[in-house]
């Protein structure tokens, strides 16, 4: 169900401070200050989407700011992407300067201070999430950090279409939204692998177009303990040598992709409430984990924490992963 934050009701003298609590409380601590004496009508309407948080902010004349203070409050460990709809904003971090126009996107990352100047009013989706979640390496980051992508062609272009998609149906996908959004991240990847000069086996439209249907198959299949490249490839009519290729451009191993979504897909059930009466065993198990010790270890080498300290954490944001 959307979670919907709105200054209409707001009498006008106290919709500043309120816009303010509201983007900080649904993003980071952030400092906001609106550019209207009298401020209009400002509304965030969010949606959760397995680690994706979609949400659709439309406001007036503004400027934010990630200072290094507001970093020490928390939130360093999320990045957020914003999708321009309406208006243009000016996004500059890292010594980097980009203007956004209607239709382009870009990443900001939270553990590095960084302003954004929206001058009109205007309308965009962010898409917001811990960067342990996506795959991404510092080098992916150096790449797609305050960079302005337009979609004009290529593979910005197939990542733009899908997140708008993604962001306009984010409250009616489930059960599939967590594996849509993991889809948008890997789709994120292959962008910075792209930019990075690492091009894909087949060209980028052959491989993000196989690549999607290989990842959606797993997806849909990882609970079975038996899933393995040789029955990947069957289902797809491609050899093994072929599907390994594939995630090379992926930089990971197929396994080991397939490890990484069934581990996320343990502590989302881990952290679920009611979760404490679940056993781990039975969660590693409907996940596809044949042994409790190695799924006990994976956990622990990923989230540093093993699933039973996950489980009983009373505040698991606080916890590593």
């Amino acid at each position: 169900m959307p979670v919907v934050l709105d200054t209409a009701a707001v009498p006008r003298a106290d919709r500043a401070e309120f816009w303010h609590e509201a983007v900080s409380r649904t993003f980071i601590p952030l400092d906001v200050r609106l550019r209207e004496e009298a401020p209009g009508p400002a509304a965030i309407t969010s949606d959760r989407m397995g680690e994706l948080q979609v949400s659709l902010v439309q406001a007036g004349p503004q400027r934010v700011v990630r200072s290094a203070a507001l970093i020490a409050r928390g939130g360093e460990d999320h990045l957020t992407l914003a999708l321009q709809h309406r208006g243009t904003a000016r996004l500059a971090q890292d010594g980097h300067r980009v203007l956004l126009r209607p239709g382009a996107f870009a990443i900001s990352d939270a553990g590095r201070p960084f302003a954004k100047e929206l001058d009109e009013p205007f309308a965009f989706t962010a898409f917001h999430w811990p960067r342990t979640a996506g795959g991404l390496t510092e080098d992916d980051l150096r790449v797609l950090t305050a960079t302005a992508f337009d979609p004009d062609a290529g593979t910005a272009r197939l990542v733009a279409c899908y997140l708008e998609r993604l962001g306009r149906a984010a409250g009616q996908l489930e059960p599939a939204a967590a594996r849509l959004a993991a889809t948008a991240l890997d789709l994120l990847v292959t962008l910075a692998h792209e930019r990075r000069g690492r091009p894909g086996p087949d060209g980028p439209g052959p491989a993000l177009a196989t690549l999607a249907r290989v990842k959606d198959h797993i997806l849909n299949h990882l609970g079975d303990p038996g899933l393995t490249p040789e029955r990947i490839a069957a289902a797809h009519h491609m050899s093994v040598r072929h599907l390994h290729k594939l995630f090379r451009y992926e930089g990971v191993t197929v396994m080991r992709w397939i490890q990484q979504r069934r581990l996320e897909g343990c502590r989302r059930a881990l952290a679920r409430p009611g979760g404490d009466r679940t056993t781990v065993a039975a969660v590693a198990n409907r996940w596809g984990f044949v042994s409790a010790s190695h799924f006990s270890r994976s956990f622990r080498a990923a989230y540093g924490v093993s699933p039973r300290e996950w489980q009983a954490a009373p505040v698991r944001t606080a916890v590593p992963g």
